[in-house]
């Protein structure tokens, strides 16, 4: 696919890092000749010095025959402006710009063909809210994923010592807990002086303390499964109430505003800022309940006067990754329960990972998936870098039929995928049955409509076929089938519109997957 990048600042950089990777044609354009050269000279794509709205410089950058353009600039004026000329003057099909504020609403008019033409609005703010907001649902888990409208859920957590799924094999721990709707995906296990190694999830093997363990299940129970593989038989629960939110910004007052909004009365939140203005522009737009300090939260004073050995849940959010670092190695020494720093530079997530960092958290992950899909080929629906975009967790429709499809109406066994690609599991029922509509009756001829020459026995199998036909229900008078949650097995038959979800322990097999599942005219 042919891709213009519009922006090489912290967004533009982890989409171009992505893409890359998955050997695309990329260009990015930018103002800044150093940093389209550091780029150059770090991947494999091709930069363009000039400002994105200028014709003749999309124009150089291939307008002309690109699939994609992803809009990712400083200033939405610039990105909105960007797709508009992409459309009017070059019509490159899809169209994504990065947008910050929120006079921009997802579906409004301003946004269509007749304004600005952009197909989807990318806003790394609320993908990172939404990230850490299911972090503080689910306080065991290192990653939530959503699947399916959050029917189904991928979580990945650090099993620990004495916890019911620890120290068993999968084998083991199926026949223990039957009830439970769960299928391990992947695991990730740590080796000494090496990079956290991927173990294929099989029958035989055991799950050992501080492997990162990815499972699937259904979101009613995915407390439960956590609970299973973290927490020790006599240990208390983990729960998550009282929150502390270090310069997060705009992040943190999205994160503050939607949480009190979910639980009301639950949470104790207190928010840090470094900044003076922000910390009263914060307190003016928080409830009264969110307490704002205007602090440095690496004070170690500051931090033993506020209790942090109390807090639950820290969150360093600050643009600097080292100052998110020193305050959740700050925090966690004091006793935090539990602390998340926002790291930027994709280096130094990888050297905090296993760490007393509980959770180091590159934000570009989180809005990823909502661009991949984007990007993907068929019917995808979702889309999850994982494992700091090494991974993948895909959600694909199965479409078409056994004429057009090489995946429906054939068996999960038989279908033809690399060993790596874990099948997590099924959602059916999410979409309509797709029936033959009746069309009314043709004309037929006279000789054809003339009955009185026909048998008896001809008579009576011609009234059956009447009286059954006249007995189908419209399809419109059709009950809807309740989406089921469905963990395969070899003998499963896949059926059109079936929702797979899988995980991909390498990116670069997400094109196998895809042209598994393509639909073709004729297929034999």
């Amino acid at each position: 696919m042919k891709i213009i990048i519009l922006g090489a600042g912290r967004i533009g950089q982890a989409v171009a890092d992505s893409l890359v990777l998955e050997r695309n044609d990329i260009t990015v354009i930018d103002t800044n000749r150093a940093l389209l050269q550091e780029l150059e000279s770090r991947y494999d794509l091709r930069g363009v010095v000039g400002d994105g709205i200028d014709p003749s410089v999309l124009a150089e950058a291939g307008a002309d025959d690109t699939d994609l353009l992803i809009a990712c600039a400083s200033a939405d004026e610039t990105n909105l402006a960007c797709c508009k000329i992409a459309h009017m003057v070059f019509r490159i099909p899809v169209r994504i710009a990065r947008v910050r504020s929120n006079a921009w609403a997802e579906g409004s008019a301003v946004l269509g063909p007749e304004g600005f033409a952009v197909d989807q609005c990318l806003r790394p703010e609320d993908s990172l809210t939404r990230y850490l907001s299911k972090l503080v649902e689910f306080p065991q888990a290192m990653q939530v994923r959503e699947f399916a409208g959050g029917r189904a859920v991928l979580t990945a957590a650090r099993a620990r010592a004495a916890a019911p799924m620890c120290s068993r094999t999968i084998a083991e721990i199926r026949a223990l807990h039957p009830e439970v709707p769960m299928r391990v995906v992947a695991i990730y296990r740590r080796f000494a002086d090496q990079p956290d190694r991927f173990v294929p999830s099989e029958g035989n093997t055991r799950i050992e303390p501080d492997d990162e363990v990815f499972v699937l299940t259904t979101r009613e129970r995915a407390a439960e499964v956590l609970t299973l593989l973290t927490k020790p038989v006599e240990a208390p629960t983990a729960t998550v109430r009282r929150i502390m939110i270090v310069d997060g910004g705009v992040v943190a007052q999205k994160l503050a505003l939607q949480l009190t909004q979910q639980r009301k009365g639950y949470y104790r939140i207190k928010v840090v800022e470094s900044q003076r203005e922000a910390s009263m522009e914060l307190s003016a737009k928080l409830p009264e309940d969110v307490l704002v300090f205007h602090a440095e939260a690496t004070d170690e004073d500051f931090l033993d006067q506020e209790n942090i050995e109390e807090v639950d849940l820290l969150l360093a959010l600050s643009d600097d990754d080292e100052r998110n670092i020193m305050t959740s190695l700050l925090a966690k020494r004091m006793g935090a329960k539990r602390v998340l720093a926002l790291i930027n530079q994709r280096s130094y997530a990888d050297l905090m990972h296993g760490t007393q960092i509980d959770i180091a958290l590159t934000p570009a992950q989180a809005m990823l998936g909502d661009l991949l899909t984007y990007v993907r080929h068929g019917d995808v629906q979702a889309v999850h870098s994982l494992r700091r975009g090494v991974a993948e967790a895909l959600e694909i429709v199965a479409r078409g039929d056994k004429k057009t499809s090489q995946v429906v109406g054939r068996t999960v066994g038989e279908l033809r995928l690399p060993r790596d690609v874990h099948i997590g599991l099924i959602v059916r029922g999410l979409e309509p049955p797709v029936l033959a509509q009746r069309s009314p009756a043709a004309p037929q001829p006279e000789a054809e409509r003339d009955t009185s020459a026909r048998s008896a026995p001809e008579h009576e199998a011609a009234a059956m076929q009447a009286d059954a036909a006249a007995e189908l229900p419209e399809p419109e008078a059709l009950a809807p089938r309740l989406p089921e949650v469905i963990f395969p097995h070899r003998d499963t038959v896949i059926e059109s519109g079936d929702h797979f979800v899988f995980f991909l322990p390498h990116k670069r097999l997400v094109r196998e997957v895809e042209k598994a599942f393509s639909v073709k005219p004729t297929f034999f």
